[in-house]
């Protein structure tokens, strides 16, 4: 594992239990509850993570009802792959290199299906994930290889190389 990896892994007391894959640690979990139509029940506020991915860990599809910010924080640029709610997928890179179309930060809208991959193996990414309303499982699924290639035949190949099966 790349030496700048481990030492964020420990600085940040990051743990490899998420079940999208990948590091993280909880930072933030709003007192504050948020009671909307669409959810059964109320929500904190806002929630926040600090997640990283190292080599060829991948963040395996999955999809929420709240909104996601991801912002970089340091390391090699990911890519986010983001099937919106019409089908059509995006690519977004997240890092420091604004020149090369890169982006400090980037929105995931509520409802689409999303991974994430870093874009150097020899490497690793550290960001942060906002989520507003507040994350909570009961909004979150994890992507089913048959469901989606179902769903978005058109994108088979990235869904395949970016959900577990």
């Amino acid at each position: 594992m790349n030496k700048n990896a481990e030492y964020w892994i420990n600085k940040l007391n990051l743990q490899e239990q998420h079940p999208e894959g990948g590091y993280f640690a909880e930072t933030y979990k709003s007192e504050k509850l948020v009671g909307l139509p669409e959810y059964d029940g109320p929500r904190r506020a806002c929630t926040a993570i600090y997640y990283m991915l190292t080599g060829e860990q991948f963040a395996s599809f999955h999809i929420m009802r709240s909104d996601e910010l991801w912002h970089f924080y340091a390391g090699n640029s990911l890519t986010l792959y983001i099937i919106e709610k019409d089908g059509r997928l995006s690519e977004l890179r997240l890092g420091a290199d604004i020149d090369k179309g890169e982006f400090l930060q980037a929105i995931v809208k509520s409802c689409s299906w999303f991974a994430a991959s870093v874009n150097n193996t020899s490497s690793y990414s550290l960001v942060g994930c906002t989520v507003s309303p507040g994350f909570d499982y009961r909004d979150w699924k994890l992507g089913d290889i048959k469901t989606l290639v179902t769903l978005y035949p058109q994108h088979q190949s990235i869904i395949e190389k970016y959900t577990r099966s």
